[in-house]
């Protein structure tokens, strides 16, 4: 697919309740072919996992050039949609968060999270007011409208994952982020199936949970109404957390049982080949 608002659309289609489009979270262009390769209908970008990439913390650190740098080099890899996790928009106003989602767009994703989760210590809460974040939705809107290309905004919900509010809440801010331009609503900090379910039925678009141990499968997540299932920054997590066991397998007992189940040269070399 070389037309964006080709993929736009076809990115768009995948998010049914109770058929989740699946998302294996990548942070550069080999981890993308990768899930790519494993038969993934779209890719997503972690925020956390590019962060740590290019040696910076999660959190709105990293600033908006490197990020996008890292999105258009795995839209460039693989030939799906990519969605790209842009923290709170990489910008403290409405204008700002405009001009990253055009760079964005630019790089080639058809879609973005954006959260809102505050990290200046502002207002003296750790989620932004729901009319703030409503009129960076809306800015984010009308800069792809004006683009030509129906990118799909998935609204984060901090709530549960900032212990700051429960279903109710959650409701609130999807309803007024949905009102301002948004088209799904992601919900991490949460799995327990009868929240995720009444969350499911609340919410007025499609839902996005975040996976992971611990969590239900994705069929169990399927009946609960869930469009969408990310694995964020579990992925990276993992790949991180086999090179401290290598690591300290190789320094301290001198053997390598930690690469056993590696990635073999060959296989991921010819993943890099055009």
């Amino acid at each position: 697919m070389t037309d964006q608002r080709t993929r736009a659309e076809l990115f768009r289609s995948l998010h049914t309740a109770g058929s989740p489009l699946v998302l294996v979270n990548a942070w550069d262009a080999a981890s993308a072919r990768i899930v790519a390769a494993a038969g993934a209908r779209a890719i997503a970008t972690t925020s956390a996992g590019v962060a740590w990439s290019l040696g910076a913390p999660d959190g709105d650190a990293l600033g908006r050039d490197a990020a996008v740098e890292v999105v258009g080099r795995v839209a460039a890899a693989v030939d799906l949609p990519v969605t790209a996790d842009i923290e709170a928009g990489y910008g403290s106003t409405p204008a700002e968060v405009a001009e990253t989602v055009r760079a964005v767009l630019a790089a080639g994703a058809v879609g973005v999270n954006v959260e809102d989760a505050r990290y200046d210590g502002a207002g003296g809460s750790p989620l932004r007011d729901v009319a703030e974040q409503g009129e960076r939705l809306a800015a984010i809107r009308a800069a792809a409208d004006a683009a030509g290309v129906p990118l799909y905004v998935n609204a984060r919900i901090d709530t549960f994952l900032r212990g700051v509010g429960g279903v109710p809440e959650t409701v609130e801010r999807a309803t007024a982020y949905l009102a301002a331009g948004a088209d799904g609503v992601f919900v991490p900090g949460v799995v327990d199936p009868e929240t995720v379910a009444a969350l499911a039925s609340a919410v007025a678009a499609p839902l996005n949970i975040l996976a992971g141990p611990g969590a239900p499968p994705v069929p169990e997540l399927a009946r609960l109404g869930v469009a969408r299932v990310s694995l964020g920054s579990a992925v990276a997590e993992a790949a991180y957390g086999l090179a401290r066991r290598a690591a300290r397998e190789a320094l301290t007992e001198g053997t390598y049982t930690a690469l056993g189940d590696a990635l073999d040269y060959g296989t991921l070399n010819a993943l890099m080949r055009d």
